[in-house]
């Protein structure tokens, strides 16, 4: 088990780097998350990130990369989207590292 520091607070990472608890998450969270992965989280990623917990709060589970792009795509650019874009905004897995810094459980992000 690890930790992450963010302001003041130390936030508990799993073995993955995964929030060891849903609900640790905020967006200060996601940004010292992608902080230490070196990206600097832009209008993009939030769109992503946040379709991620809005999707997994409403089915407890991660939606596929597929829905994403089919869901967000046009959000995330404006030629549309695709999977390899996913993969170039989120450098460490596409839909998988997206995952991982909306905060879902280590499980269902590997269903991504």
């Amino acid at each position: 088990m690890s930790f992450l520091q963010v302001g003041t607070e130390q936030i508990r990472l799993n073995g993955e780097g995964h929030l060891a608890s849903y609900d640790d998450w905020n967006e200060d969270v996601a940004r010292a998350m992608a902080e230490k992965d070196q990206i600097v989280l832009e209008k993009c990623h939030w769109i992503a990130i946040h379709f991620l917990r809005e999707f997994y709060d409403e089915y407890e589970t991660a939606p596929s990369p597929r829905r994403i792009v089919k869901s967000v795509g046009n959000q995330l650019d404006s030629r549309g989207c695709n999977t390899r874009k996913l993969k170039e905004i989120f450098p460490l897995g596409g839909c998988k590292h997206a995952c991982r810094l909306a905060g879902l459980p280590t499980a269902y992000c590997h269903a991504c």
